[in-house]
């Protein structure tokens, strides 16, 4: 996929000048300029190319399973009675405390390779099991590490407002434990974005602006998970503060979807969260098109909501669900990816920007949403190197 004036900006007969870890020059292959035309050649017979995919939403670090509760769903059971329970998010924080840093590590390394055989060359990694300020740093250290350990660029983001601790007052929660290792987390260099979850069985709008004030004085973006189960205000909350995307989104109006254009923030789809739920109320997606909202797609891959390990399914759920088009599947996992991680270096294949690239053995780019359970990588450029 390269800039052009075809459907999906589509150069029939391309080439793509690389220069170390850049692309210097894309275009059609019969106006290759002259310093290039020397330059070694590698044929990829007639093969697509498109930027390598960007997986902008996931909790890929965690300790433990629910496959129980996916049984429990099944039985009737609402999510939110799950999590009223004692299950839900507070259940993966009781495995995720457990583990110590290299369980945690190589539990995760797998889910990432998967993502990477599938063309994935960016990934976003929350915290937000630890609820402690030992386990929030934990995580965030491995997230770090398999950024260190693998040909992938991982993109952190603190979620300590993710889930109330059992037990625990959510306004003490707040100020005392989440705000504490925010700032031991930004001290250390482990925060490239703060996130929180704004929902009845989380945090009120009031408790999110308290951890956004905080992440504003440091320096820090922010996003938000906003009205994926009801309406709480919080996506036109994320909206006033700039917030980079604002995802799930489902129960979005069309007020915010103009709020969401206005601060050019990216809404982020997670069909894999809609799908495990069983919901009904998909997100507004014409208004967000009506309004010219960015939208995104991501797998959400997490323990219990989205055990969703494959981007590219991700892709065609979001058009099978959300009636997104192939189209917007592939901008929602480039170019509107990495909008919503504030990446301006990636996403498209335009001279000045990484040489991150996936080439793929299909006809049309439409067969990478189209596709269920296939992966039709032939291979991916990170940074310039196959």
């Amino acid at each position: 996929m390269t800039p052009g004036t075809a459907a999906y900006g589509l150069i029939e007969t391309a080439v793509i000048c690389l220069e170390g870890p850049e692309i210097r020059w894309v275009g059609p292959a019969g106006d290759v300029p002259e310093r290039f035309r020397d330059a070694p050649v590698q044929s990829l017979n007639g093969r697509l190319v498109t930027p390598a995919l960007i997986d902008c939403h996931t909790h890929i670090v965690h300790g433990g399973h629910r496959a129980r509760e996916f049984e429990m769903r099944l039985e009737g059971a609402s999510y939110e009675e799950i999590a009223r329970a004692g299950g839900g998010i507070v259940s993966t924080v009781s495995a995720t405390r457990a583990a110590d840093e290299e369980s945690l590590l190589a539990d995760a390394l797998p889910r990432v390779d998967a993502l990477i055989a599938e063309g994935v060359g960016t990934v976003e990694i929350k915290s937000g099991y630890g609820l402690d300020l030992e386990t929030e740093l934990r995580m965030l250290r491995v997230a770090r590490r398999i950024g260190e350990m693998r040909p992938v660029t991982v993109v952190t983001s603190f979620l300590g407002a993710h889930a109330v601790p059992a037990g625990e007052d959510a306004d003490r929660y707040i100020d005392e434990v989440c705000l504490t290792a925010l700032e031991a987390a930004h001290a250390e260099g482990l925060v490239d974005a703060v996130d929180g979850f704004c929902e009845g069985i989380a945090f009120d709008t009031v408790q999110i602006a308290r951890v956004f004030e905080r992440a504003r004085a440091l320096g820090l973006p922010v996003k938000l998970h906003a009205e994926q189960l009801s309406h709480l205000g919080g996506t036109a909350m994320a909206a006033r503060y700039g917030a980079r995307s604002v995802d799930h989104v489902e129960y979005a109006s069309a007020a915010d979807a103009r709020a969401l254009a206005d601060a050019g923030s990216v809404a982020v789809l997670l069909p894999g969260a809609f799908y495990t739920l069983r919901e009904t109320q998909a997100p507004p997606v014409q208004a967000f098109r009506d309004a010219g909202v960015a939208m995104a797609v991501a797998t959400d891959l997490n323990p219990g909501s989205s055990p969703l390990g494959s981007l590219l399914l991700a892709m065609n759920m979001a058009c099978t669900l959300f009636r997104l088009t192939p189209e917007e599947a592939l901008a929602g996992t480039t170019r509107h990816a990495a909008k919503a991680l504030g990446l301006r270096d990636r996403g498209e294949i335009r001279a000045g920007l990484r040489a991150d690239l996936a080439v793929w053995d299909i006809e049309t780019p439409a067969e990478l949403s189209y596709r269920i359970g296939t992966n039709p990588l032939h291979t991916r450029i990170f940074g310039g190197h196959s």
